[in-house]
């Protein structure tokens, strides 16, 4: 599965990147790709997932952010924190009904925590969730910012606060929300140019009950930000690689005074460092990954 993610990740993403970041675009058709090649939620087991090990999850996370860091987000997202959300929270129903879809790429999700004024102190957000028995739906109303994949995910994954405090997570299904809820793309940004950035923005959102996810507190959203973090940690080492990579083939290819700058022994010595530092991140990462795999 690793090599046929890199050769998919070298071969159609690379290829494009730098069109990609310059014009700040995402093509949802990436998602559809990585479905395809079996990579989305692969850690799950059933629901269309292939079950492989988190030490698999971050090889593939790795080689995703040796292209970029912006289609690894767009990875993440989809992975650990929407898909991981239902597969943790949600019910047999909500597990059925989404993670199909899902884990094929047919359907694109989003996380929503962070609120313009709420960002690592995610206790005080400010979107609610009040409850109507009679109906026996919620109606939301709040905004979030800062969201990978808002405006053009399918399946929204919401944390708001509702009438007892308590901080619940909510699955919003766009068709159903129609023009209740809006997805503004952030633009202009310096960073992650090739993932899509946004807002969800939400007036008496209805969601009916059974789409309510089973956990409460910061329980919720910490657990799936936890698996996140850990994809990020091996993104952050296949970034170092791509760098290392690309600066010994500059320092071989680049000559001064008839001789390539790769001859000098300082040069060597940041290389060699370069590489001392790669190598820590990797057995870091694969200890991590593998105390997950024995539930440690």
């Amino acid at each position: 599965m690793r090599d046929q993610f890199r050769s998919y990740c070298q071969e159609q993403l690379l290829p494009n990147v730098i069109e990609a970041n310059r014009k700040e675009h995402f093509d949802r058709e990436i998602v559809k790709q990585m479905g395809q090649l079996g990579v989305l939620g692969c850690t799950m087991k059933g629901h269309g997932g292939a079950g492989v090990s988190s030490v698999a999850y971050g090889l593939l996370a790795r080689e995703i952010e040796k292209i970029d860091s912006g289609y690894r987000s767009a990875f993440s997202v989809q992975s650990s924190l929407s898909i991981g959300a239902i597969y943790m929270f949600g019910s047999d129903a909500q597990k059925e009904r989404f993670l199909p879809k899902m884990v094929s790429g047919e359907k694109i999700g989003c996380f929503g925590l962070t609120e313009p004024k709420h960002g690592s102190d995610a206790g005080a957000m400010e979107t609610r969730a009040i409850y109507d028995s009679d109906k026996k739906v919620y109606k939301l109303n709040g905004s979030k910012t800062w969201i990978t994949n808002s405006p053009v995910a399918d399946v929204l994954i919401v944390w708001a606060k509702c009438d007892d405090g308590q901080i619940r997570g909510f699955v919003i299904e766009r068709e159903a929300a129609g023009d209740r809820l809006s997805t503004p793309k952030i633009e202009g940004k310096f960073s992650l140019r090739t993932s899509i950035t946004g807002m969800i923005l939400m007036d008496n959102v209805i969601v009916p009950e059974e789409n309510l996810l089973n956990v409460q507190g910061l329980k919720g959203p910490f657990s799936c930000l936890n698996n996140a973090r850990y994809g990020i940690a091996w993104g952050a080492l296949g970034a170092a690689e791509a760098c290392l990579n690309i600066a010994r083939s500059y320092t071989l290819e680049r000559k001064q005074f008839k001789r390539p700058l790769a001859a000098n022994q300082l040069v060597q010595k940041k290389l060699a460092d370069m590489m001392c530092d790669v190598a820590i991140g990797l057995q870091a990462c694969l200890r991590v990954g593998r105390l997950k795999d024995e539930n440690r």
